[in-house]
C-alpha cells in the first residue's frame, strides 16, 4: 500500500479507521456547525478520528431548481470558522480549477467529485494548493485506471492524496459496488468507502436522487472488514428534510452504533 500522510490530527493509511462524515452541503451555518459538534461528539466518544465534511456548492445537481449551497464565498468563511472553532479538519468539493486556491484557504481536504476525476486542470489545480486531496472514483472508471488521475495530482509534487469508492454505474439509476476494486486501488493510495452514495439512486425519484439507506450499514460493514483506511457518510439529523442527498443519508441517530459495529469488525481482521 502506499504511504500514509497526516491531515491534522487524522492520519491517512495508517492502520487505524477514520471517518469523513457530515451533510451534503451547507444548508445554514447553525447547521453545519450543529453537525460538525454532533458528529465530533460522537467519534471523540469512540475514539475515531473525524474529518468533517460539507459542500458549498453542489454543481452536479439534477434538477435546475435544486439547491446548490451557500456558494463559494460564503461556503468558504463558514468551513474555515468551523475547523477553526472546533479543531476538526474539514473536507469539501471544488468543481472548478479557479475555486480550489479560495476553498484551500478555509478546509484541509479538496474532493475531487466522482463525475469530475478525469479532469485534468482541477486536478492539477487542487494538487497545487498542497492541501491533501480526496479523489472520487468515476461510476464510469475501472479502479486500475485511478492510477491516472493520481498521476495528475502527484505531478505537482503533492503526494497527499487518496482515492474513495463510491458505486460503479449498473444500468440505468443503479450503483453497485465491486469490492474488489477496493483492493485494486489501495494499491495505489489510501482508500475510503463512501458507504452513502454507493446506496443512492441517481435521478431516479422524479428530478432528485433517490437512494436505498437500509443497505449503508451492510456495505459499510463489508468494506471495514475488507480492509479500507477510512469511511465517507453523509450524515444528517432529518434526512427526509435534507436540502441535498437526504434518501441516501444516514441518519445521525444510527452513527453511534454504526461506528461501534464497524470498530468491531477492524478489531477482528489482520488485513493491514
Amino acid at each position: 500500500m502506499s504511504h500514509s500522510f497526516e491531515i491534522g490530527p487524522v492520519r491517512v493509511g495508517s492502520g487505524r479507521l477514520f471517518l469523513i462524515a457530515g451533510p451534503c452541503v451547507i444548508e445554514s451555518e447553525a447547521h453545519a456547525r450543529q453537525m460538525a459538534d454532533a458528529i465530533q461528539r460522537i467519534a471523540g466518544e469512540l475514539g475515531v478520528p473525524v474529518i468533517f465534511k460539507a459542500s458549498y456548492d453542489k454543481a452536479n445537481r439534477t434538477s435546475v431548481r435544486s439547491f446548490r449551497g451557500p456558494g463559494l464565498k460564503e461556503g468558504a468563511r463558514i468551513l474555515g470558522r468551523i475547523a477553526r472553532e472546533t479543531g476538526l479538519p474539514v473536507l469539501t468539493d471544488v468543481h472548478e480549477p479557479g475555486h480550489c486556491e479560495i476553498a484551500a484557504e478555509a478546509v484541509d481536504v479538496l474532493q475531487i467529485p466522482a463525475f469530475l476525476c478525469r479532469q485534468t486542470d482541477l486536478l492539477v489545480a487542487a494538487g497545487n494548493t498542497g492541501r491533501a486531496v480526496n479523489i472520487k472514483k468515476g461510476q464510469f472508471v475501472a479502479p486500475w485506471d485511478m492510477t491516472h488521475p493520481l498521476e495528475k495530482v502527484r505531478s505537482t509534487g503533492n503526494e497527499r492524496v487518496f482515492l474513495t469508492e463510491r458505486g460503479s454505474s449498473f444500468g440505468y439509476n443503479t450503483l453497485v459496488v465491486d469490492f474488489r476494486s477496493l483492493a485494486i486501488m489501495r494499491g495505489l493510495a489510501p482508500v475510503v468507502f463512501d458507504a452513502t452514495h454507493s446506496v443512492q439512486q441517481p435521478s431516479a425519484a422524479n428530478g432528485v436522487s433517490g437512494g436505498q439507506p437500509e443497505f449503508i450499514p451492510l456495505l459499510t460493514r463489508a468494506a471495514v472488514a475488507a480492509g479500507v483506511d477510512g469511511i465517507f457518510l453523509e450524515v444528517h439529523d432529518d434526512p427526509p428534510n435534507a436540502k441535498s442527498d437526504g434518501a441516501n443519508a444516514l441518519d445521525l441517530k444510527l452513527l453511534k452504533p454504526l461506528l461501534e459495529k464497524l470498530l468491531a469488525i477492524q478489531a477482528t481482521q489482520n488485513v493491514r
